[in-house]
């Protein structure tokens, strides 16, 4: 008789989705993998659309990213009409960027992966969640919590909005920055960074902890790929600069310019799921991976001191370059470091003082441009005519391209922790955690709508055996 637990939703990832586990005879596992159920077609409602509305329209993919987005399309359309924003508009959009990068880490590893290492893997799922992490650690919960909500006050700041910014366009950025604004952001900035004595600690020490606990996480969850993000002035950046691809030794296969990406990026689909795979077609076809942890295996260096230093501490624990999934969650924290120290070097050039904007006329042709989105690597690509028009639109986004990694790492769980085992939340308590290393945003990779209930099916021999949905 076939057994069916049913479990629903899975928390603390964002989209819909089903898993499937498919095993041998034997009982042995054969595949693995993620489906996303849901479309929303984004690229094809932009068909038809002013192009100058795109970095509006275009944020409003997602609530988590939006900023991601604002900015990949506002790229785009310096590239469709052949200008290049000032550079006070470049700060500007940069340091309106990293209140985001604040704002998205934060959210990732102390709301979403934070119950999974304060509460533990295998706790109850009714106190595995933020709410639990208030009363198991409240100064901690209070301190992540406050500088969440620091990243956003300065997204909102500069961005003229908190969740779907306005102010970035076409030449440039409409905000002006005064000292009186700036004074407000430089004591944001200053108190976060008087935080990181705090968080660094815990949240290593937390994420240590999980690994001994769990030590198969360590030994057999390691997804070795090529990596891909982007690089100016071989140093991280993540609103401008060339893409460079590494390999798995981390050696640099090549860099080039956004509007190449059609060349390497070899888009496909799967006939079960509405999210499209992203292979990397240098001599070969290549699984690769994109986000803070690509990005610091493709880069030498950030730049600034404590993330400098604490990239240092990263690479004599996971390697150079890193392949532990779980890893994923560090680098992040890595990441937001600089990204703190990158806003108070933005609010102290001199050169955040000049123009923001420069005339701008589309003449038609193509708008390219990119952004190192939380989660990776996103490309806008539109097509416009000589009436400004939005006439085709091709949105490649992070997830996309972590897709065949993320199913790798669904097998490796599933091999680690429900092969031969009995209790059901072991299976779910795995599966759920390897996949949100990755952060996956599935509004974004289906271009999907609605929330984010969880179903695995365990078949053999083409039978479902189990099926389990919270």
């Amino acid at each position: 008789m076939k057994k069916t637990i049913r479990i629903d939703p899975v928390t603390r990832i964002e989209g819909h989705a089903k898993v499937f586990i498919n095993l041998n005879d034997d009982g042995t596992l054969y595949n693995a993998g993620l489906v996303v159920n849901e479309l929303r077609g984004f690229e094809k409602i932009l068909i038809g659309m002013e192009a100058d509305r795109m970095p509006h329209i275009t944020a409003r993919i997602c609530g988590v990213c939006p900023t991601a987005h604002h900015i990949a399309a506002s790229n785009a359309l310096d590239y469709a009409a052949g200008v290049k924003a000032p550079p006070a508009a470049m700060l500007l959009r940069e340091l309106m960027y990293m209140g985001h990068i604040i704002h998205s880490h934060s959210l990732s590893i102390f709301v979403l992966q934070g119950p999974d290492l304060v509460m533990g893997l295998d706790a109850d799922p009714g106190i595995r969640n933020v709410v639990g992490i208030v009363q198991a650690n409240p100064e901690l919960a209070r301190t992540a919590l406050r500088l969440r909500t620091i990243g956003q006050k300065i997204n909102e700041m500069v961005g003229g909005r908190g969740t779907h910014p306005v102010t970035s366009v076409a030449g440039g950025i409409t905000f002006v920055l005064d000292q009186e604004k700036k004074k407000i952001i430089q004591d944001w900035v200053d108190e976060a960074r008087a935080m990181l004595p705090t968080l660094l600690p815990a949240v290593k020490g937390l994420l240590l902890n999980a690994l001994d606990k769990h030590p198969a996480m360590l030994n057999e969850w390691i997804a070795p790929s090529w990596g891909l993000g982007t690089v100016l002035n071989d140093r991280v950046s993540l609103i401008e600069g060339r893409l460079r691809a590494i390999d798995e030794t981390g050696a640099t296969k090549i860099e080039f310019d956004v509007e190449d990406y059609d060349k390497y990026l070899l888009e496909s689909v799967v006939d079960w799921s509405y999210m499209k795979k992203v292979h990397f077609n240098l001599d070969g076809i290549h699984e690769y991976r994109v986000g803070p942890m690509a990005r610091m295996n493709a880069m030498r260096r950030f730049g600034t001191e404590m993330a400098d230093a604490e990239y240092e501490e990263f690479t004599k624990l996971g390697g150079t370059p890193c392949h532990l999934t779980v890893f994923q969650t560090y680098a992040k924290l890595v990441e937001m470091i600089w990204a703190i120290e990158r806003s108070d070097e933005i609010l102290n050039d001199s050169k955040i003082w000049g123009e923001t904007r420069v005339p701008v006329k589309f003449k038609g042709g193509r708008g390219v441009g990119h952004s190192e989105a939380p989660r990776g690597t996103l490309i806008h690509d539109y097509e416009i005519d000589e009436n400004g028009i939005i006439r085709a639109a091709n949105l490649i986004v992070a997830t996309q391209q972590n897709y065949a990694i993320i199913n790798r790492s669904i097998e490796q769980a599933a091999q680690s922790h429900v092969i031969g085992k009995t209790d059901d939340s072991a299976l779910l308590n795995a599966v759920e955690f390897s996949i949100r290393c990755y952060d996956p945003c599935l509004s974004c990779a289906t271009h999907a709508v609605g929330q984010m209930p969880l179903e695995i099916d365990v078949t053999r021999g083409g039978e479902i055996v189990k099926s389990i949905r919270r």
